[in-house]
This record gives structure tokens, C-alpha cells and sequence, in this order.
């Protein structure tokens, strides 16, 4: 079954003071899903949005630091394959406070058997 991309989507994730980089990654993933509407899916047979592959990438300071499994959760449908790349931002509110935000970066694109 070959696959072909249809659909590029982005989204950013913000933890505010929890450092916590996998709700960063959660909450990108999150928001690139809930800007798309996948309406078209159904057109190419009742299984396509259960076989789909949905590629996420995110784009966060610390890869090692995002809990894979929680990120995937996010998605409604296909099946998630997850890469996590040095990117994103960690910036310290208040110079010396040790309160950093951690802002994440998601690409998630679906591929689809369009034959």
C-alpha cells in the first residue's frame, strides 16, 4: 500500500512554569490536530482514517525529556509515529529565578493510501 502526504499542519505548546517538556509536546501535537478538519478521509474508503499514518515531529530543547506515548495519545485517528528533534525554546521569565518556559513545535503530517 503505497502511501502519499495529503496534509501538513503545525502547532505550538507552551508549558509556562511546570518545565514539563512533554505537556509542551503534548500541547503542540494537540494543537496542529484541532486546526484541521479531515472531512475528505472518508471519500477514500470507510478504513482510511484507522490506516493512516500520522508523522509528528516536534521541535523542543530537551528530545530526551518527552514521554513518546503521552505525545502520540493525542491523536484521534491512524497510527503515530513520533520523532522528537532538538528545536523549540526554553526561556527564563525572570533573569536567576530558574522559572523557565518551555515552548514546543509540532509538524504532523498524514499520509494516506490514495489508491
Amino acid at each position: 500500500m503505497p502511501l502519499t502526504p495529503a496534509i501538513l499542519e503545525m502547532g505550538m505548546g507552551i508549558d509556562l512554569h511546570g518545565q514539563n517538556y512533554t505537556e509542551a509536546a503534548r500541547r503542540a501535537t494537540w494543537n496542529a490536530v484541532h486546526q484541521s478538519s479531515l472531512m475528505f478521509l472518508g471519500l477514500l474508503g470507510p478504513d482510511t482514517s484507522r490506516e493512516m499514518i500520522v508523522e509528528v515531529t516536534i521541535g523542543i530543547p530537551k528530545p530526551e525529556a518527552v514521554d513518546h506515548d503521552v505525545v502520540l495519545g493525542v491523536l484521534p485517528h491512524g497510527k503515530g509515529v513520533l520523532n522528537v528533534v532538538q528545536g523549540g525554546l526554553e526561556i527564563e521569565g525572570r533573569e536567576g529565578s530558574g522559572d523557565f518556559t518551555i515552548m514546543a513545535n509540532a509538524a504532523i503530517i498524514v499520509k494516506v493510501d490514495v489508491d
